[in-house]
């Protein structure tokens, strides 16, 4: 009777310690993607922050380009406003879009891409956009893993069990795919 109910205690034992393994293993995995969605902020936000500046540097020089303004100003509301990965994956898009057509402005005003303070935005935003794919990819991998984790078994049992959800990559726009048309 007593090594029954050793074996049995050892049984329930093994089988807590897996469950709290589990869990622990798939919060940690959570609270990775998490990190790395607030990278994958972070830089927008930089990025966002930096637009201002380059949009008034631009509108300097050529200020019936109301249009073009128009459109960063919106994407730029519409990625503030982004609620989940989607969204600001979407917006993203956008604003990269609108972006392209602000710096492409800079093509019929030399005197603009002589000046040192749009050079110097022009060299920040590069900056932040190569951050903001290592960033983007960074969070994609922990995505990943994470998404591994929760669907592999056993893990799936205690990941169903707790409600942990499949996490979304940061996809680009559909849009990004295709060079953007600039009309002057």
């Amino acid at each position: 009777m007593k090594k029954s109910l050793v074996v049995f205690f050892a049984v329930v034992l093994l089988l807590a310690g897996w469950i709290f393994g589990s869990y622990n293993g798939v919060v940690t995995a959570n609270e990775n993607v998490n990190g790395k969605w607030s990278q994958v902020e972070t830089q927008l936000q930089r990025r966002s922050d930096l637009i201002p500046n380059l949009v008034n540097t631009v509108k300097g020089y050529s200020a019936h380009e109301s249009q073009v303004f128009t459109d960063v100003a919106n994407a730029r509301a519409r990625l503030a406003g982004a609620r989940n990965v989607t969204e600001a994956a979407q917006a993203n898009g956008e604003l990269s879009g609108a972006l392209s057509r602000l710096l492409a402005i800079s093509e019929n005003y030399p005197q603009l891409k002589a000046n040192t303070n749009f050079i110097q935005l022009q060299d920040e935003l590069a900056g932040t956009e190569n951050r903001l794919a290592v960033a983007r990819k960074d969070y994609n991998d922990a995505a990943q893993a994470y998404n591994a984790k929760i669907k592999s078994f056993p893990t799936v049992l205690v990941a169903r069990m707790m409600g942990f959800q499949e996490r979304s990559y940061f996809k680009a726009d559909p849009q990004a795919q295709k060079a953007p048309q600039v009309k002057f």
